[in-house]
């Protein structure tokens, strides 16, 4: 393994956005590790996309396995020079039928996970003395959307960790930014919005540049800010959304 060669972690990186990401870093040069549950759809990834692609098999919410995960990593790969937490659960259910598991659950995989995993690629991005983290958001952070109470709450979360994050880890040469995609296509949005003509025509009525993204828009802007030509931005939450969150 070239010690001199980027090494980035995607996490859910077998299929959306995360597979989108992880052809935009592996074309660019990086070796690309992807992270996931199901080890079938990160082989089929691997095939896809090629010999810089490494999965790891790995369930997230198993907080205390996490440190050994990163261990390993880095004992095959030396180091690691971009995270990018971006797996995550969605769950759609009216406020009230919303259930205090579920709630938890949608909180552990979206937002504990992610610190968890952040926490300890950051010990080892401080010895290096350089890094980027990068979370994937969510308009449902700046938005209020009704339905989606547990996903709202762990992405709000989200988007304060990664200023906080920023503030503590950017002196010591560590970035933390966020992305928050707006309407995506993929197969998840697809079903969604496919069966809801009405709420598609809403959607693209009030994104100015009146169509949906695709999931390569959102792999360009994490490839952006996690390279050298970002070296000044950290803290940052960037919408990728065509406009939709100033489209009236």
């Amino acid at each position: 393994m070239h010690a001199d060669q980027a090494v980035v972690v995607i996490t859910g990186g077998a299929s959306g956005l995360g597979l989108a990401m992880a052809k935009r870093f592996a074309a660019g040069g990086y070796i690309t590790i992807i992270i996931g549950r199901n080890k079938n759809k990160l082989h089929h990834a691997q095939a896809e996309i090629g010999s810089r692609v490494h999965p790891y098999t790995f369930d997230l919410t198993r907080f205390e396995e996490i440190p050994q995960l990163v261990k390993s990593i880095l004992d095959q790969h030396q180091h690691i020079d971009v995270l990018i937490n971006n797996a995550g659960i969605h769950l759609k259910k009216p406020l009230l039928e919303t259930e205090n598991a579920a709630f938890t659950e949608v909180v552990h995989t979206n937002l504990i996970a992610p610190f968890v995993l952040s926490r300890e690629v950051a010990k080892q991005m401080i010895n290096q003395k350089k890094g980027h983290i990068l979370f994937i958001s969510s308009m449902a952070a700046q938005y209020g959307i009704p339905q989606v109470i547990a996903y709202t709450a762990a992405k709000a979360g989200i988007e304060g960790m990664t200023r906080a994050m920023a503030v503590e880890l950017s002196p010591l040469g560590i970035r933390v930014n966020a992305i928050a995609p707006g309407f995506i296509e993929t197969d998840m949005s697809n079903g969604a919005l496919d069966n809801d003509p009405q709420r598609k025509e809403r959607v693209l009525t009030r994104t100015p540049m009146g169509k949906l993204g695709c999931p390569e828009d959102v792999a360009e802007a994490a490839f952006f800010l996690s390279s050298e030509s970002a070296r000044y931005i950290t803290g940052e939450i960037l919408r990728v959304d065509g406009g939709n969150a100033i489209g009236f």
